[in-house]
Parts: structure tokens; C-alpha cells; sequence
């Protein structure tokens, strides 16, 4: 008899309970149940990859097994090929909903009809629908996974044949108790979608029998603890709580990041006996540079101009002057890009990480240096000497990478912080923080490099850096402040302040790259670079 699979940590497509560890998935929803129960239609969204399928298809097969309902769930993704051809979407749609029910298991008194209703096109989703109801001894729940597939007059179709059918139960007409919508998008993006307003209410809308919207969450620190814990049953090798940690700090919870960064560690990196958060690091790293499949779709985003226009301000710590950006940070947030509660900032470290290496690859192609020959002798890294280098860099290329870079608000602190990647991150580490409203973006540096007696110790470096524009004040007082904090919560003595100046009235490239020292609000002694 073969074996059964070996459980692990899933990185692609719904989890499998027989060969995936897993979150229990319907404790992430309980709303869901409630309003299903309500026989209500609502809205699930959440960005990809963040357990919706699995928690659907989970949630549908409970409610299936309690013997009062049959719920499906079917997706809508290949009805994207139809576009505006309402007709063929339906078609696609009933074929992917037919499949679905034959592959449940369920009996045959539960399943649709041999064949749909002929009808006029426009009417056979709604019809079809109707003629299940009608011979299904219990109540029918849907769940139409990527809803965002629809498009255009398909979508507007689909939704006002779910309106009329939902809007005809009180006279006594078949149709599903509950239908639940599960996309990326909110319900506002289907209420313009499908003709209505984003705010208030329209009664033209095919969507105001929409009761509610649901937003699936991330993991908490303890579902991430809990989740590991099923590997160490399974196999007996323990997470140290550092590491759980470290993994919450790193990913916020990120469903997917959680699973490929456990996935990397116990399978990929193989580490053996207890895991702690030095191999986390290692394996945050790893998954950066492998640029994964889920990482490089966010990346691909990033020059889209609804989320560029979300994301600049966050990268160059600027602000939201136009009331436009609010439609454009609601996408940004389905995409799960940045935090669903303001002030924007990226959703986490390790998307923080991706966003600024994808933006910066154009200057890292014109860095030569060697980041070997930044190692001091005692193995520890020379920063002073690599603002120094910077400072050539800036005076040679800096006027030409701004010009280029697409991203021109923030372009002074993805040029530095490229040059920073390309020479510090083979031996080391950097942790950068940035949001809208800032008017800055804190670096920390830290080297790993060996103690007198062999131990592993950790070298410190913290960087601001702010940017003096057109019109405004020197920014030196606020970034020393602000640099002062920073130190204050790294528990550090000095660090380095560069201040990026874009005025017009700005010294020539040639001459700026000035270094002096200046002391922070509480004294600290620090480095000013000012290019």
C-alpha cells in the first residue's frame, strides 16, 4: 500500500489537509457562517494567497456535511477569457459550476440538473440557478471564487442576474439562500463595476442586495505558533519562540510568507535541530533574491499607475494631497500591499525589502564596487568608507539615475538604498522602515562579524534620510530629532544623517557630497552627509 504523503508547509495553491500543515481556516471567518445562516449575499475579499480558497472550500464542505445545505464552491477565473461576451461567460461559468458539484462526492439528488434551461443569453446563470434550487432537496449556498475574473458586461450580467433572482425569493422563487462573492476587490469596486456609486447606495446597482463585505486577515503571532507546532508533532523539531517571533516581525502574518518561510528552512535550506530566528534571516534572504512566483507578482504591480501613485509617497515619506489617492490606496490595500489602517506603509518587512530592491535594479547595474573589500580586518564593515564611495556614486551617476528613475518623488532614496544592497546585503542585513507622512526612511545596518573569543556578534549601524526640497526649510533640525529617536529605540549612540538636496538653487553635483558632525536634541553625536 503506498505510504501517505509527508505533511509540509504549502507555498502553491489551496492547502490539502492530508499533506499540508494548516490554520484551522474557518476560525479566520466567523462572520461568514452567521450571515450565511442568514441566508444573506455577501462580499468575502482578500489579497492572493492569504488562505481564501482553502478556508472557502473548507467552510463549504462543513456546511455541507451538517446535512441542511449544499454548498459549493466554483471558480469564475476561466470566464476571464469572455471579457464583454456575456453569453460565453455564462457558459464558462455553469461548465466550471458543474464540475465543481460532480467533483464534491455529494449525491445525486444534490446535483444540478443533466441539463440548463435554454434561455436567451443574459438570463441562463440566473435560470440555471433557478432550475437547481428548484430540484435540490436542501438549500443551495454559493461560493464564486476569483469574481474579479469577470469583466465588463459579463460582470454587469452575472451580478444583475444574482439581483433578480435574490429580489424574487420572498414570492416563492427558487434561487441560492446565500452567495458569497470572493475576489481580491471590495464590494465597492463591483458597485462601480456594475454601474453604481463606490459610497451610499443605488438602486440601479445590481449590488445593493450585497448585506456585508468580509476582509480575510492575516495570521496572529499565535496561528503562526500553532502552525509550526503541527511540523514539530510531525516530526519532532522544535521553533524556538524567538523565532515564531521573528517570523510575526518579518511577515505580519503574511499566510503565504509564513508557509514559504518554514518552507524554506525545514526544506529547502534543510536545518536540522531546533530552528531559531538566525535561520529566519537566512531564509527571508533566500526568498528576496529568489524573487518567488507570489513576490514577483506584488513586484510586477509596482508600475501600475494607481499603485505607483500610492506607493511613491510612501517610499519618499511624502503625503496625500489629492483626494483621488483614496480609490487608489482602497486597490492598493486588496492587492495586500500596504496596511489596511492609516498611516499607509507597506504591509510588512519583507514587502518593504522587495519593493525598494525591484525599484533600485537600475542603479545596481551601475555599481562596480566590491563589497568584499568593505571588510575591515576585525570583520567588520567599513561604513564610512561606503558613504564615501556613495558620494562618487552620487557625483557621477546621481543626476542621471534621478532622471531615469520612474519613481521621481522617491528616486534620492532608491539610488541609495540600491548602493547600500549591492554592498551590503552579501554578509549582511538591512531593515528598512518607511511610510506616507514621514518625510523620511530609517536604515539600519547590521553585520554579522566574530568576537575575540569566536562568538557571533552583531555590528549596528543606523542611517536617516531625508530630502530638502523646493520651497522648504532645511530639514537638518527635523532629521536630527528624528535620527535621535531612532537611536533612542535601537538603544544606540551615534549614527548618520544624509540629507538629499533637490532645490534648484542646490550646489553643483561636483561639489556636494559635504560630511560634518552635528549633535542630536540629546546629545548624540552623529554624522551630517549632505549630497
Amino acid at each position: 500500500m503506498r505510504q501517505p504523503p509527508a505533511m509540509s508547509f504549502n507555498t502553491t495553491g489551496p492547502c490539502d489537509p492530508r499533506r499540508h500543515y494548516m490554520v484551522p481556516p474557518t476560525p479566520r471567518l466567523p462572520d461568514a457562517r452567521v450571515l450565511i445562516e442568514m441566508d444573506r449575499y455577501f462580499v468575502l475579499h482578500a489579497p492572493r494567497q492569504t488562505g481564501k480558497t482553502t478556508t472557502l472550500r473548507m467552510l463549504a464542505s462543513e456546511l455541507t456535511a451538517e446535512g441542511d445545505l449544499a454548498a459549493l464552491m466554483f471558480s469564475c477565473e476561466r470566464a476571464k477569457s469572455a471579457g464583454d461576451d456575456y453569453g460565453a461567460a455564462e457558459s464558462l461559468l455553469l461548465d466550471s459550476l458543474r464540475e465543481a458539484a460532480e467533483r464534491s462526492g455529494w449525491p445525486k439528488k444534490l446535483l444540478p440538473p443533466a441539463s440548463w434551461p435554454e434561455v436567451t443569453p443574459g438570463s441562463r446563470f440566473g435560470s440555471a440557478l433557478s432550475a437547481w434550487c428548484r430540484r435540490c432537496p436542501r438549500q443551495v449556498v454559493l461560493f464564486m471564487d476569483e469574481i474579479d475574473a469577470l469583466q465588463g458586461n459579463s460582470l454587469v450580467s452575472i451580478l444583475s442576474q444574482l439581483r433578480d433572482g435574490h429580489n424574487a425569493r420572498p414570492e416563492g422563487h427558487p434561487f441560492p439562500a446565500s452567495v458569497v462573492l470572493c475576489g481580491l476587490r471590495d464590494v465597492r469596486d463591483y458597485k462601480v463595476a456594475s454601474g453604481g456609486q463606490a459610497g451610499g447606495s443605488n438602486p440601479a446597482s445590481p449590488f445593493n442586495i450585497v448585506a456585508e463585505s468580509l476582509r480575510l486577515g492575516d495570521f496572529t503571532a499565535d496561528e503562526i505558533a500553532e502552525l509550526y507546532d503541527q511540523h514539530t508533532e510531525a516530526t519532532g523539531q522544535k521553533f524556538t519562540k524567538d523565532a515564531v517571533d521573528r517570523v510575526f516581525e518579518l511577515t505580519q502574518g503574511q499566510p503565504w510568507l509564513v508557509n514559504a518561510v518554514a518552507h524554506e528552512m525545514t526544506i529547502k535550506m534543510r536545518v536540522t535541530g531546533t530552528i531559531t530566528a538566525e535561520p529566519v534571516e537566512d531564509a527571508k534572504e533566500r526568498l528576496i533574491r529568489a524573487r518567488a512566483t507570489h513576490l514577483d507578482s506584488l513586484a510586477a504591480r509596482l508600475h501600475e499607475p494607481r499603485v505607483k501613485r500610492v506607493m511613491e509617497p510612501i517610499v519618499a515619506g511624502g503625503s496625500y494631497t489629492d483626494r483621488g489617492n483614496s480609490d487608489d490606496l482602497s486597490y492598493v490595500r486588496d492587492l495586500g500591499l500596504i496596511t489596511q489602517k492609516p498611516p499607509p506603509q507597506v504591509a510588512n518587512p519583507i514587502y518593504r525589502e522587495v519593493i525598494l530592491r525591484v525599484l533600485g535594479d537600475l542603479t545596481e547595474q551601475n555599481i562596480h564596487a566590491d563589497p568584499h573589500s568593505f571588510v575591515l580586518p576585525d570583520g567588520r564593515f567599513d561604513l564610512p568608507r561606503l558613504l564615501r564611495e556613495f558620494v562618487v556614486f552620487w557625483r557621477e551617476h546621481g543626476e542621471v539615475l534621478i532622471q531615469q528613475e520612474g519613481y521621481h518623488e522617491a528616486a534620492c532614496q532608491i539610488i541609495l538604498m540600491a548602493f547600500l544592497h549591492r554592498l551590503v546585503n552579501g554578509g549582511g542585513y538591512l531593515d528598512r522602515e518607511y511610510a506616507a507622512g514621514t518625510k523620511r526612511l530609517d536604515v539600519l545596518v547590521r553585520w554579522p562579524y566574530p568576537g575575540p573569543d569566536g562568538r557571533r556578534l552583531m555590528q549596528r549601524e543606523a542611517m536617516e534620510l531625508k530630502v530638502w526640497r523646493a520651497g522648504e526649510n532645511d530639514p537638518l533640525p527635523d532629521g536630527l530629532a528624528q535620527l535621535d529617536r531612532y537611536l533612542d529605540r535601537l538603544t544606540l549612540s551615534t549614527g548618520v544623517l544624509v540629507i538629499f538636496d533637490r532645490r534648484p538653487e542646490a550646489p553643483p553635483w561636483q561639489e556636494r557630497g559635504a560630511f560634518e558632525q552635528a549633535a542630536t536634541p540629546s546629545g548624540r553625536q552623529v554624522t551630517v552627509l549632505r549630497v
